[in-house]
Formats: C-alpha cells, sequence, structure tokens
C-alpha cells in the first residue's frame, strides 16, 4: 500500500472517530436538557452520525481498530458527562467553526454546509444559556477581577512604600471588606434600577379595563403601537386583534423575558460580594504566611496573574473567543494597574523617607 494512500486510510479513520466522539457529546448534553433543546442536540447527534456513515462507507472493510476522538472532543465529552453546562455548548461552537471539511475533497459540500451551520445552531443554544446566567456572571466575574486587581495594587503600592508587613496585610483585609461590600451594593442597585426600568416599559395590566369602551373608529390603539416603534399598517392589525380579545398584553405579542437575562439584585450582589472577597484574599495570602518585602511582592503577583489568566480564558469560553487571547489580555491588564501602583509607592516611600 502507497504511503498516500496510507495517510488517507488514518485521516478518514481519525474524521469517523470525531464523528462518533462529537454525536456521544451532543447525547451526553441532550441527557441534561428536556424539551425542545434536547430535540436539538439528539437532532445534531443525528447529524454527526450521519457524517460517521460518510466515513464508515469511504473505508470499506478497511475501518480497522476503533479509534479515539481528538483530545479536544474527548475533553468535550468529559465535560458534557460531568457538568453539562453552557462552558461545553460554547467550547463546541468553537469546534464546529474548526471544521476541516470545507477544505477536504473527501468530504462532500452537504457536509461541510452542516458543521457551518452547526456552529450556527450551538451558538444559539449557548446563547440561552448565556442570558440565564449573564446577570449573576458579570457579577462574579467583575467582582473576581476588581478583587484581584484593586488589592493586589493596594497591598503592593503600600508595601512598596516601605511600611511593616502586619500594617500591610490589615490595609488588604480593609480593602478586602471595603471593595466587597462596596461591589455588592453597587451590584444590587445597579441590577435592581435596571429591572425597574423593565417593568416600566411593560404594558399596564390595568389597561385592559378601557378597551372596551374605546372608540372603535377613532382606535387610540394605534397610537400605542406606533409609538412602540410599528409602522401604520402594522399597528392597525395589532390593534384591530386587541380589540377583537380584549387584551392589551396578548396584543403586544410574545417578547423575550429581559428580566431573566438581567437577573435579580440580590443574586448578582451576593455573586459579586463573594467573587470580589475571594479575589482580593489572593494578594493578602503571602502577608498571612509572614512573607514580606519583595519576596511577598513577588508571590502576590504571580497568584494574581494565574487567577487572571483563569477568569480571562473563562470569559473567552463563554464569550466564543480565544481563550488564551482573552487570558493575556486580562493578566497585562491587571498586572499594568498594579505595576503603576508599585511604582507610586515606591516614588512616596523615597519622598518620605
Amino acid at each position: 500500500m502507497s504511503t498516500a494512500r496510507e495517510k488517507e486510510l488514518r485521516r478518514w479513520r481519525q474524521y469517523l472517530a470525531d464523528e462518533i466522539a462529537e454525536a456521544a457529546v451532543y447525547r451526553d448534553l441532550a441527557g441534561r436538557r428536556t424539551g425542545e433543546e434536547r430535540e436539538i442536540l439528539l437532532a445534531l447527534a443525528e447529524a454527526e452520525g450521519r457524517h460517521a456513515a460518510h466515513w464508515q462507507e469511504l473505508l470499506g472493510d478497511q475501518v480497522g481498530a476503533s479509534r479515539r476522538g481528538d483530545i479536544r472532543t474527548r475533553m468535550l465529552g468529559l465535560l458534557a458527562r460531568t457538568f453539562g453546562s453552557v462552558f461545553v455548548l460554547a467550547l463546541a461552537q468553537r469546534a464546529e467553526a474548526r471544521s476541516p471539511y470545507e477544505a477536504d475533497a473527501d468530504a462532500t459540500a452537504a457536509m461541510a454546509a452542516d458543521e457551518r451551520i452547526h456552529g450556527e445552531v450551538v451558538r444559539g443554544l449557548a446563547a440561552r444559556g448565556r442570558n440565564r446566567l449573564s446577570g449573576t456572571f458579570r457579577a462574579a466575574v467583575f467582582g473576581a477581577n476588581d478583587g484581584l486587581v484593586s488589592n493586589l495594587a493596594l497591598v503592593i503600592g503600600i508595601s512598596a512604600a516601605g511600611l511593616e508587613p502586619h500594617v500591610v496585610l490589615l490595609a488588604g483585609v480593609a480593602g478586602l471588606l471595603a471593595g466587597a461590600l462596596s461591589m455588592g451594593a453597587g451590584e444590587y442597585v445597579s441590577v435592581r434600577s435596571q429591572r425597574e426600568l423593565l417593568e416600566a416599559s411593560a404594558p399596564d395590566p390595568d389597561a385592559d379595563r378601557a378597551l372596551p369602551h374605546l372608540d372603535v373608529n377613532a382606535n387610540e390603539l394605534l397610537l400605542v403601537y406606533r409609538a412602540r416603534g410599528m409602522s401604520v399598517e402594522e399597528a392597525r392589525e395589532r390593534a384591530d386583534a386587541v380589540l377583537r380579545n380584549h387584551s392589551l398584553a396578548e396584543g403586544m405579542g410574545a417578547e423575550p423575558d429581559q428580566h431573566e437575562a438581567v437577573g435579580t439584585g440580590l443574586g448578582a450582589a451576593l455573586s459579586s460580594f463573594c467573587f470580589f472577597a475571594s479575589g482580593a484574599v489572593i494578594p493578602i495570602i503571602p502577608f498571612l504566611f509572614g512573607l514580606s518585602g519583595i519576596a511577598a511582592v513577588a508571590v502576590a503577583a504571580g497568584l494574581v496573574g494565574l487567577a487572571l489568566l483563569g477568569t480571562g480564558a473563562i470569559v473567552g469560553l463563554l464569550s466564543g473567543g480565544p481563550p488564551l487571547k482573552r487570558a493575556l489580555r486580562q493578566l497585562a491588564i491587571g498586572l499594568g494597574a498594579a505595576a503603576v501602583t508599585y511604582l507610586l509607592g515606591l516614588a512616596f516611600g523615597t519622598v518620605t523617607g
């Protein structure tokens, strides 16, 4: 058998293994969901099964021993079986976007198109999950990063100024508590205000009582729907439907639950408080263990750097962007801010010394 033929068979076998593994990922995710999302995921698994059948047909009796999917697909399967969360869907979205079928002459045009559309299907499912956790997730990410960066800047700035380690530790604890309380209160007020704005835009339920008494010929409802951005014709059709049903809310049509995307004030506040505190405690760890001076600053910066890389990568995964790029951006911003504070602390210590 020629070398080219061997490479071709190996490629087909790997495609077959990957398709089987991807179908299993979607089935595992479907097992953790109900209703429409379950049906969509099972349909994706069925499509991956069709792709697997294509490679199996090409291989014929040269399928060989069963192979494992690539490391990326196996990791997706493990996460799907363990968590079944939006993180897995975000990773699956990126995996579908990297399909090699468009550049492979042995894959059909339909298969390449399937993979492209699968990416959009998974994007839609992932968007639902992102909307469900966006309020508390936003508070969690912002809280953790604010805690990491602000308390690191605080403790290394004070340390650079030459103050005693116990003073640095005390300042770090005070910064943790003050910042966590401030973040929690601010997030609560922010989310509550946003929810109240949404509620102010919702139809008044008492307005239904006025509908039976409206002048049908004048039809003031036209103005309601035109004020909401509809054309004259659309507004007239909607108003006629409302007058028939005597339900203003029904006439507004099905709209997405924006309150769900915003989250609850209490949930956002608790997430913000806890995650700020969890981030802010990291820079003071070396001082808790008795380190001081440049050694404490270096350890604190290293620990915070690792945490920033982690939060940046998580944001990248959930947003569908490249995790490494997001992680490095987070690291550069956080340590850059801390470095400026450290230099200011050195300058202040020199002046006062």
